[in-house]
């Protein structure tokens, strides 16, 4: 499993993450996890988004979640008469 961490979003309190395992590409929200003083806890999130991941690997594993179909060629428009 492979995951990046997007920038921390205050307005959300939530982190964007991109999962990648046995081809399939997944984005979602994460929770951010915050310090005493409410500020972001890198480290902490860091750990949580590992969890969350566990999570996701094994709905891939399953078939829960997949890429999305790709998105049907639209026929060239037929050219009008002037």
């Amino acid at each position: 499993m492979e995951t990046r961490i997007g920038k921390f979003d205050a307005t959300t309190r939530t982190v964007p993450v991109t999962f990648e395992h046995e081809g399939v590409t997944h984005q979602r929200n994460v929770n951010a996890c915050l310090t005493s003083t409410g500020g972001y806890d890198k480290k902490g999130t860091a750990a949580r988004v590992e969890e969350v991941a566990q999570g996701v690997a094994q709905k891939i594993t399953l078939g829960v979640i997949t890429n999305p179909p790709p998105e049907p060629e639209l026929p060239a428009p037929e050219p009008t008469a002037e």
